[in-house]
């Protein structure tokens, strides 16, 4: 099993094969429906806010954040799938959750050094590996707010990269 730290590089990404199991360790941003459309009209608007999220060589994982634990919910949701081409050109490395995404996605990830790996829902796990955990950004979305976890060891499958994909085209 290869182990990757936050922040990744693009040499990290481009090195990446569909099926590869990857163990995170690092600072993995979480969001989903409710705040990754926000984070896009911050990039479009170029928003002095953006400094603070820390988007380069960064790891979304698809979840909210809640005393009930940390599990991943469904990537191809339009408002989570639709942000993935421009937080990859953005900075963002690797987008984390499940499900299959469109063919068009993942030219995108290709084009912006992107990838998308898959993980299992098992949030006894995930909040145990999690050391520390803060809202980052947008309060208001409560459990769905942009949490930045700490994590040792969060086990993931590579989905998707350089232009291919474990998913049915």
């Amino acid at each position: 099993m290869l182990t990757l730290t936050t922040p990744l590089g693009k040499k990290d990404v481009a090195d990446l094969k569909v099926g590869d199991q990857v163990m995170l360790m690092g600072r993995i941003l979480c969001g989903r429906d409710a705040v990754l459309p926000k984070i896009v009209k911050m990039l479009e608007t170029n928003d002095p806010g953006l400094e603070k999220l820390g988007l380069e060589g960064s790891v979304i994982f698809h979840t909210a954040v809640s005393c009930a634990g940390i599990g991943p919910t469904s990537s191809n949701k339009v408002e989570i799938e639709g942000s993935i081409p421009a937080l990859s050109a953005g900075g963002v490395r690797m987008h984390l959750g499940k499900g299959a995404l469109k063919p068009e996605t993942v030219e995108a990830m290709r084009a912006n050094g992107s990838c998308f790996a898959v993980t299992t829902p098992t949030t006894a796990l995930f909040s145990y590996r999690t050391t520390s955990q803060r809202v980052l950004a947008f309060p208001e979305e409560g459990m769905e707010a942009l949490y930045e976890i700490e994590v040792t060891g969060l086990p993931v499958i590579i989905a998707a990269v350089n232009g291919e994909t474990m998913f049915a085209k």
